[in-house]
């Protein structure tokens, strides 16, 4: 019988074996002292390798090369700790879109509920609130001149009854203006300013106003063109948004806004053309979606013997109404000016706007104003008149 070599190259794989080696110690060597042995047992385990090799019967060369690379336990002295994952630090940018849909999902998903803290929160895209800046998201800065009332330029202006000769009860009549022509233009310019805000009550705002209205007879060569009336109207407005918990009306409107002010109008012409009046008004306004409702009562104090039109609120109206539409790029106002003992006069405009370049929404704007009744200067408070009006917004900020 021959004698079989196996106990030397067993003998060896014990040895190769005892020292942890496998193929992928011996091809990949873990740093530190565990790398430094694996390294010195290298040229142990090739000659253990090449024994094994020389075995002619199957069995026991199977088994050689088992106990030579079979993977062992670890050893727990020496072994290296787990490695501890840490968080995911990484930006949007450095990861894909796949993988950041995901992860922000997973996120998402695994985030706490919200915590309702019981304030309600003015509707999306509410034009009044950003307009008097009612919510604390919407304030600006006090001191900065905006626009107010619309500002534009109407050199078209038709009137189906030019006033030639105003009247007033207690100023007479004024000389006759045969050349005065229907079509004339009429321009507005009107700006506010916030001078106080947190003023008394939680997010209410004084503001200051100035709005000036011109009737233009630029047509009219034979008189030199001149302005037939310009009205000047500075106001001090006091705004003070509705409480979240009062805000909320049945049929998905709003309570925004009231609002108390004190204006004064006057055409700074001398007698019998000089037109006046002072007022105190207080008002409210209401919200849904595209539609917003604004009312205003005006309470005019007596003046006296100095009063220039004592009947002006018979004719104009003590009440104002308006309703404004903002269905897109398009704007519409309708205000209703009247008396409740005189509903047969009073006043009825429309004014509708729509952008120039339909991509700039902010620049120029087509402008029609269309009025019936009376007042639509203060020149013609008792002079009733139907006009067209066409023309271009000058500017809005």
């Amino acid at each position: 019988m021959k004698r079989s070599t196996a106990p030397l190259p067993c003998w060896l794989a014990l040895s190769a074996a005892s020292l942890g080696l496998a193929p992928v110690a011996l091809a990949q060597p873990v740093p530190g002292a565990a790398a430094t042995s694996a390294q010195a047992a290298a040229p142990i385990a090739a000659l253990a390798a090449q024994q094994c090799a020389a075995h002619t019967d199957a069995a026991q060369r199977l088994a050689c090369y088992d106990a030579v690379f079979r993977p062992r336990a670890p050893d727990p002295l020496s072994a290296p700790a787990t490695a501890v994952t840490a968080p995911d630090v990484s930006t949007a940018a450095d990861r894909s879109p796949a993988e950041t849909s995901a992860n922000d999902t997973d996120r998402v998903a695994a985030a706490p509920p919200p915590v309702s803290t019981g304030t309600a929160m003015p509707p999306p895209g509410s034009a009044l609130s950003t307009f008097w800046e009612l919510g604390r998201s919407d304030k600006r800065k006090a001191f900065v001149v905006r626009t107010f009332y619309p500002n534009y330029l109407l050199p078209l202006h038709l009137t189906s009854d030019i006033n030639r000769q105003p009247f007033s009860p207690t100023r007479g009549a004024a000389p006759l203006k045969p050349n005065y022509k229907a079509v004339e233009a009429k321009m507005q310019i009107s700006l506010r300013v916030k001078v106080a805000e947190d003023l008394l009550l939680p997010r209410a705002d004084l503001w200051a106003t100035y709005t000036q209205r011109s009737m233009w007879q630029v047509w009219n060569q034979a008189d030199s063109a001149p302005f037939r009336n310009t009205d000047y109207q500075p106001e001090l407005k006091y705004v003070v948004p509705v409480p979240d918990g009062l805000s909320v009306l049945p049929g998905g409107w709003s309570w925004r806004m009231l609002e108390a002010g004190f204006a004064h109008q006057s055409n700074g012409q001398s007698e019998p053309l000089s037109r006046s009046w002072n007022r105190l008004y207080a008002g409210t306004a209401f919200e849904k979606g595209e539609l917003a409702v604004q009312m205003r009562f005006n309470r005019r104090p007596r003046e006296g013997s100095k009063d220039d039109n004592p009947d002006l609120t018979r004719y104009i109206g003590n009440t104002e109404i308006q309703a404004s539409w903002l269905p897109g790029q398009a704007t519409a106002s309708l205000t209703w000016r009247l008396h409740p003992k005189e509903m047969k006069r009073g006043s009825v405009q429309l004014d509708w706007t729509y952008p120039v370049d339909s991509q700039q929404p902010q620049g120029l704007r087509w402008y029609l104003q269309l009025f019936s009744g009376y007042g639509e200067s203060l020149l013609d408070y008792n002079h009733r008149q139907t006009s067209l009006g066409l023309g271009l917004t000058l500017f809005q900020f």
